[in-house]
């Protein structure tokens, strides 16, 4: 606002000052020519000295000049008034307004002007004698309202068009911005939605570069999708291949492990043949499940309002086991107020019991794998008005910040994760299942103090 004002007051002083640059030299183009009629006068009566001559002088010189200007007014050297005449009249004894220093400036050779609050300008102008002397100075006054009159027009005129000028090119910025970011964020909407492997058509209806764009972004689209469809069918397909002869070696390592009584040596070959059967039929069934997801859209999954606190309950009595085998203690907090049944709040969210209660399990047996023995782990769970949060807490070995993000990736195992038997999978997985329900999971950990893992879901109506 203050910079406007700045530029307002600006512009007046420029107008202001180009105009009575104009102004100026139309007063002295007048002087010019009152000045030669004078020196006219004086040519007619040169006379070395005597006051009548004097007189006669300025009475002719009146007569001449008097129409010249509303007022007009001639002083000798010495500043004393000599003759005036008032819109064309002459006065004897008038006492007008007298500008003391206009005179002497004029008197020194120059042009002098003063411009009074009621807008007369009075322009003063020496007279030389023909000793090429300053012994007379002609002043006349000039009424200039009209100037200013036609000045207050112009700037009318000039801050309406400029007003105009600012609103047509406000306008016109907004609709070319509008024209120019559109396109490009329906582009980066697309780019988002392709990071999120969600491929959809990209096309906009012009011939410029943003239309060549949106062409080879729809194509490298069509790629990427083709591409990742076909990664998905080889992975589901060797699962199902390898699901029949992986069950087959597993029914014979478990034959061979417990027919061999006698040799020890043998016995821990067996052993870990198993061991590995085992760790290869469960990452089978984690990439079929993964497959399943890839296949099936979100209205193909079974969803059903699910009362979460029953569900927490039953998930950490079933890991209650293995969490035992460790010494390790799982302790599961109830949530506090609201309508509650057998002593639990009634809590619910619209999704897949058995596939939450997989992600659920699969965090309970990340947090018991990685802890040391004789730990706890906390399951606790809040609720808003809108969401229902899990957490759960353990005293594990912690994952670095830097790796955070990475252990959702498929296949991504952390740098400390060898203590522990995985495919890298099974947080994928807990991913892809709880954004399948609309929500999220958020991850804090630090090294040697153990790790917490969120889960943000939707709440669901409470059933009357």
């Amino acid at each position: 606002m203050l910079s406007f004002g700045i530029i307002i007051f600006a512009v007046n002083k420029a107008i202001d000052y180009y105009s009575f640059i104009t102004i100026e030299k139309q007063m002295m183009e007048k002087a010019d020519l009152s000045e030669l009629s004078f020196r006219e006068v004086l040519s007619q009566h040169r006379s070395s000295s005597g006051e009548p001559q004097t007189k006669e002088i300025v009475r002719l010189a009146l007569e001449k000049l008097k129409a010249s200007g509303k007022e007009v007014r001639i002083y000798d050297s010495s500043k004393q008034l000599l003759g005036l005449a008032v819109d064309g009249i002459i006065i004897n004894d008038g006492k007008p307004l007298i500008f003391d220093k206009n005179i002497e400036k004029a008197l020194s050779g120059s042009y002098a002007y003063t411009v009074t609050e009621d807008h007369l300008l009075y322009f003063a102008t020496p007279i030389q004698d023909q000793f090429y002397e300053n012994a007379y100075v002609y002043e006349f006054v000039e009424d200039i309202s009209y100037f200013y009159a036609i000045m207050d027009q112009i700037r009318y005129i000039l801050f309406a068009g400029a007003g105009g000028f600012i609103v047509l090119i406000t306008l016109s910025s907004l609709w070319i911005a509008r024209n120019t970011t559109k396109p490009i964020k329906q582009l980066l909407g697309a780019a988002q939605s392709f990071s999120r492997q969600e491929f959809r058509r990209v096309h906009l209806n012009r011939k410029d570069e943003l239309g060549m764009l949106a062409d080879g972004l729809d194509s490298m689209g069509r790629q990427l999708h083709d591409y990742i469809q076909y990664q998905k069918q080889f992975v589901s397909n060797v699962s199902h291949e390898l699901k029949t002869p992986l069950a087959a070696i597993r029914g014979f390592s478990q034959y061979l492990v417990e027919g061999e009584t006698e040799n020890k040596e043998l016995q821990k070959i067996y052993a870990h043949l198993l061991q590995e059967s085992d760790r290869l039929t469960r990452l089978i069934n984690e990439l079929l499940l993964l497959s399943q997801f890839d296949k099936a859209g979100s209205n193909d999954l079974e969803v059903e309002k699910t009362e979460m606190n029953e569900l927490i309950q039953q998930v950490a009595t079933n890991m209650g086991a293995k969490a035992k085998d460790k010494g390790i203690e799982i302790m599961v907090s109830k949530v506090e107020g609201g309508s509650t049944d057998g002593g639990l709040t009634r809590v619910y969210a619209d999704v897949n019991p058995m596939l939450m209660s997989h992600a659920i399990a699969n965090l309970v047996d990340n947090a018991i794998k990685y802890s040391g023995n004789h730990s706890q782990i906390k399951v606790e769970m809040e609720h808003t008005p809108s969401e229902v949060v899990i957490r759960i807490r353990d005293q594990g070995i912690g994952i670095a910040g830097d790796e955070l993000e990475r252990v959702q990736e498929r296949f991504y195992r952390a740098k400390n994760a060898s203590t522990a038997n995985g495919s890298g999978l099974g947080l994928s997985i807990c991913k892809e299942i709880v954004e399948r329900f609309n929500g999220y999971i958020d991850m804090e950990s630090q090294i040697g103090e153990g790790t917490t893992v969120t889960i943000v879901l939707p709440r669901a109506e409470t059933r009357g």
